[in-house]
């Protein structure tokens, strides 16, 4: 993981239009002319880590997409509740024809912070507006 480059604070749907590029030493995702190997989303969980087969994936809904997480363990066994909103950082994958995957490297419960969600809207295209846009318009 080449942490040089930043974790993008991205929307599903956004995550969802990148694509993976494999120029590099490292496979890296392109988001425009950007690229990163981690996003930073936020949005609620829609279904729990089974603790039948202990996979770790579970879903989360920003409102724009669905993203599926891979956890560890100690992700896991945290007390989850569907509709929990939460922000997460993690290592991306690209998949064809299926959902946006990170393996999660931090995830947060969000939950007793009401106003979190409208802000994050704000955060998000904040971030764009200042520094993805004009990337991707001035390559």
């Amino acid at each position: 993981m080449d942490y040089t480059l930043a974790a993008l604070k991205l929307l599903c749907i956004q995550l969802k239009a990148a694509r993976p590029t494999h120029n590099s030493s490292q496979s890296s995702i392109s988001y425009g002319p950007i690229l990163f190997q981690r996003a930073w989303l936020q949005g609620v969980i829609i279904s729990l880590p089974s603790t039948a087969d202990g996979d770790g994936r579970f879903l989360v809904d920003d409102g724009t997409g669905v993203v599926e997480l891979v956890a560890s363990r100690d992700f896991i066994n945290r007390d989850w509740k569907l509709g929990a909103y939460v922000m997460v950082v993690g290592g991306c994958v690209i998949r064809d024809d299926d959902l946006p995957l990170i393996k999660v490297h931090k995830i947060v419960d969000l939950s007793e912070f009401p106003h979190r969600e409208a802000m994050w809207y704000l955060e998000v295209l904040e971030a764009y507006k200042l520094f993805y846009r004009p990337l991707i318009e001035n390559p």
